[in-house]
């Protein structure tokens, strides 16, 4: 008799101790009662009544998942190898447990296949320069199909863009020719603006002859300050005028007196 009790007293105890969890404060327990879902509890002490009630535990700390290097044709037919970083977490364990198998297998699956479709669809140049948006549409499709699943993608990073060689050479190439290209415009912009100080100048001198002479001092005294052997001293334009002019009086007295002999004849 005292055998029996002791047995069915410890079997009153292993029930007891089995329905008995704990949770943490970061876990939730779907609780599933003959096979219906019946409640999600948690954190801390709760008990589940064996046989009739089975619990599913589940996680709700950001789970940070690596997507393997996935091979992409760029929409300027490049080929490159990509890999990223996601960070997601469970916000809603009823669904998470419900509505898919294996939501951490099936979440891989769907980052994979959904990097490869949003990179396919722009160019090397948007890859490698605007990963900002990438990143955010990539999250954005993730977020809007994962949250049948229960989950909250937060954040989604591109790690690495592995590029051949030959495209590596090619890129730097380009680079190189798009420097060349703005070290030509900016010459050619310095030679424009000179020429049209140049010419301003050269209105300004025109319209004043001393403002000219002055210039000419001021390039004597330049030479001056030089070591050289042989200067040349320009000659004012004043007096090339003033030359002209003499020589065409000339000219004139000289038909002037060669029409009066003329007469005489």
């Amino acid at each position: 008799m005292e055998t029996t009790l002791i047995v069915v007293l410890a079997l009153i105890v292993a029930i007891i101790a089995s329905a008995i969890r704990v949770l943490r404060e970061y876990e939730r327990g779907v609780i599933f009662q003959l096979g219906r879902f019946y409640k999600v509890k948690g954190p801390g002490l709760i008990l589940v009544i064996p046989i009739i009630q089975q619990m599913v535990r589940t996680d709700l700390r950001t789970v940070t998942m690596d997507v393997p290097s996935q091979d992409v044709i760029t929409k300027d037919n490049v080929s490159v190898s990509v890999n990223a970083v996601i960070y997601f977490r469970v916000v809603d364990p009823e669904r998470a447990v419900i509505n898919v198998e294996d939501y951490f297998a099936a979440t891989s699956q769907l980052a994979q296949t959904t990097l490869r479709s949003v990179l396919g669809q722009h160019e090397l140049d948007e890859l490698l320069a605007e990963r900002d948006k990438l990143n955010e549409d990539i999250q954005n499709i993730l977020d809007s199909q994962t949250d049948a699943w229960g989950i909250k993608v937060s954040n989604v990073e591109i790690k690495h863009v592995d590029i051949d060689e030959s495209m590596i050479r090619a890129i730097a190439q380009q680079a190189e020719a798009e420097r060349s290209r703005r070290a030509k415009i900016i010459h050619a912009e310095g030679e424009r603006q000179a020429s049209e100080q140049l010419t301003a100048a050269a209105n300004i001198l025109s319209r004043n002859p001393q403002a000219l002479q002055l210039r000419y001092l001021q390039t004597l005294s330049n030479i001056a300050g030089e070591q050289n052997s042989t200067i040349i001293f320009p000659l004012p334009l004043e007096m090339m005028n003033a030359f002209n002019r003499m020589a065409a009086a000339f000219d004139d007295s000289d038909d002037r007196s060669g029409d009066s002999s003329d007469e005489q004849r």
